[in-house]
């Protein structure tokens, strides 16, 4: 835990409480919404974090009175309940120790996450459909913000594709290793002859992008169409042209939005996208040319993760070897242990690419 307090360093979240609270308590705040918006974001997750270091230093401290009471009196069930609390402790001290492992360049930043149906037919499009379920689900469970920026909907079942935000804090460092490939091994509902498929979906973290990330876009490079907005079943959802298509010409990146908003909300949304996506394109530029400057580089592989529903029960991530026999807890979003699995993995990953 002292480990955790020096990495955390208590003093300067203090002090940046401090600041956001000053600019909290300006009378013109709300003239710039997005700016107050983020002010008070901010210090909300600043005061959160300080709170919950000092509530778990406090359990720390308890733990001793508890077993010296338990130890004093004789009594079995206080030293149960000492024992009970001593393994949340530990837990929670764990979860806490894998937050102070996020400190990459964009790791503190929220996350725009892109999900796509790949091989499988309609059990690919299904299987995306259910990832974006398990994502949102989870942090839901965390009670992080989300916000569906557009989704385009498969003619049968499921989605071609979908991308919202995760509005949080760390967001980005924290789902950044879900990135890659899923693989879902099923008996198919979609299959008369109740088949085993294989199906598989791609999902794809970026850090949204900040003023200070540059990213310049020469508007003369953009094509952008309006349209509008449809749900399953291509239905008319909107009966105005709100929903934007940004193509970006030189790299042929296209980005859309259609959460039924205003042209002008629907623009910026996928602007934001765009500078993302061209954000994340600029970095593994720059990773291929340092990784070309080495002997060889190193490389996660695509493939991530497995979902099995039949023959067996299980979920294994490839890289980590995490792994548990229930499938339809992490689909509900019980996604912590392998993410976690997934940070620690890829800490260890940089020490050993550092060290060599």
């Amino acid at each position: 835990m002292s480990s955790i307090e020096a990495v955390v360093d208590l003093d300067k979240i203090q002090a940046d409480i401090a600041v956001f609270e000053e600019q909290a308590a300006a009378p013109n705040l709300w003239d710039d919404v997005d700016l107050a918006q983020q002010v008070t974001s901010k210090l909300s997750y600043l005061q959160g974090e300080l709170r919950k270091v000092r509530t778990l230093r406090g359990r720390i401290e308890d733990l001793s009175v508890m077993f010296e009471l338990a130890e004093d009196e004789g009594d079995a069930d206080a030293r149960a309940e000492a024992d009970t609390e001593l393994a949340d402790v530990k837990r929670a001290v764990a979860e806490m120790e894998v937050r102070t492992l996020l400190s990459n360049e964009y790791d503190a930043r929220e996350a725009v996450v892109n999900i796509r149906a790949e091989a499988g037919g309609v059990d690919a499009a299904d299987f995306a459909e259910r990832l974006m379920r398990m994502y949102l689900r989870w942090a839901e469970r965390h009670g992080y913000p989300t916000e569906v920026y557009d989704t385009s909907y498969a003619e049968e079942a499921g989605i071609k594709s979908a991308t919202f935000a995760v509005k949080a804090p760390y967001a980005y460092g924290t789902l950044s290793v879900e990135q890659g490939t899923h693989r879902l091994v099923r008996i198919s509902p979609f299959d008369n002859q109740g088949r085993r498929q294989t199906s598989f979906a791609g999902v794809e973290v970026l850090p949204v992008v900040e003023k200070s990330d540059h990213v310049d876009i020469d508007e003369s490079e953009l094509r952008i169409d309006v349209y509008r907005s449809s749900g399953p079943g291509g239905q008319g959802v909107n009966t105005t042209d709100s929903a934007v298509r940004i193509t970006h010409l030189p790299t042929n990146i296209v980005v859309s939005c259609q959460n039924e908003r205003s042209q002008i909300q629907n623009r910026a949304s996928a602007m934001n996208v765009l500078q993302a996506k061209l954000l994340a394109r600029r970095r593994e530029e720059e990773k291929a040319e340092m990784d070309a400057l080495k002997d060889g580089g190193s490389s996660w592989g695509n493939q991530m993760r497995s979902y099995v529903l039949h023959p067996y029960q299980q979920v294994k991530d490839l890289r980590t070897q995490h792994e548990v026999g229930n499938p339809q807890a992490v689909l509900d979003g019980e996604l912590d242990g392998f993410i976690e699995a997934g940070i620690r993995w890829r800490k260890q990953n940089e020490k050993n690419e550092g060290n060599a």
